[in-house]
């Protein structure tokens, strides 16, 4: 599905990614560690066109090339932030509501879909987000992507500041995606739910994947968690 070859990415004059590789496949989830200024971000933000890149970047056969982030959100990736960005004066249905892609007919998920699998996005549905405590809008950030039936999903640090009856949540969520086919590049510090749910596991160091396997062989691999992992 999703193609990366030989990535540069760049802000201005400075070269943040260095020969970035990889691939996430149909219904799988793939996370991306490493510490911060690694290069996690930046990768997720040129996916995206965000920022300035070079190299090959493809979605099911077609390049992303010169596409804005609009367009390459239509085509079936979405993305959520670390800063989450949810609109603060609208509510959380009128959030839910702006992620739909035209009438939102034939999509995978609904807003009751959403408020099953968070309930407390149910009893908080007509609050003005901007109220809502740093759990509530993660989980309300996490639906209103899924709105708009994503077959990938780009996932920035959804557990940062979380409590952990709330990672917990998240890390089912992020299984329920992979039971219905969306692919997961769940981006993430902490090792614990990266490696209870992920696939595969890559390992991210100056802009480069210094490591890629699967979570059993990241667990065995003492060196590499040590170098590029390890605070």
């Amino acid at each position: 599905m999703l193609n990366i070859e030989n990535l540069h990415a760049y802000y201005g004059k400075s070269h943040v990614l260095h020969g970035v590789t990889f691939d996430v496949k149909p219904g799988e989830i793939v996370a991306l560690l490493g510490r911060n200024g690694s290069g996690r971000s930046t990768t997720a933000k040129a996916i995206m066109g965000l920022v300035d890149w070079q190299g090959g970047l493809s979605w099911k056969g077609v390049t992303l090339d010169h596409k804005k982030a609009f367009e390459i959100a239509h085509l079936g990736i979405g993305y959520v932030p670390e800063n989450r960005d949810i609109f603060p004066s609208l509510t959380v249905r009128q959030n839910l509501l702006l992620g739909q892609k035209g009438t939102g007919k034939g999509s995978r998920w609904s807003f009751d879909d959403m408020f099953t699998m968070f309930p407390r996005l149910k009893e908080r549905e007509h609050t003005e987000a901007g109220v809502l405590s740093g759990g509530e809008q993660q989980m309300l950030t996490l639906c209103r992507t899924l709105m708009g039936d994503p077959d990938l999903i780009i996932i920035d640090e959804p557990t940062e500041g979380l409590a952990p009856k709330i990672v917990e949540l998240v890390g089912q969520y992020l299984k329920t995606l992979r039971s219905k086919g969306v692919s997961v590049l769940l981006i993430e510090q902490k090792l614990t739910i990266a490696m209870s749910i992920s696939d595969r596991a890559l390992v991210m160091g100056h802009g480069s994947i210094v490591f890629s396997g699967t979570p059993d062989s990241l667990r065995e691999n003492a060196t590499i968690r040590k170098e590029w992992l390890e605070v």
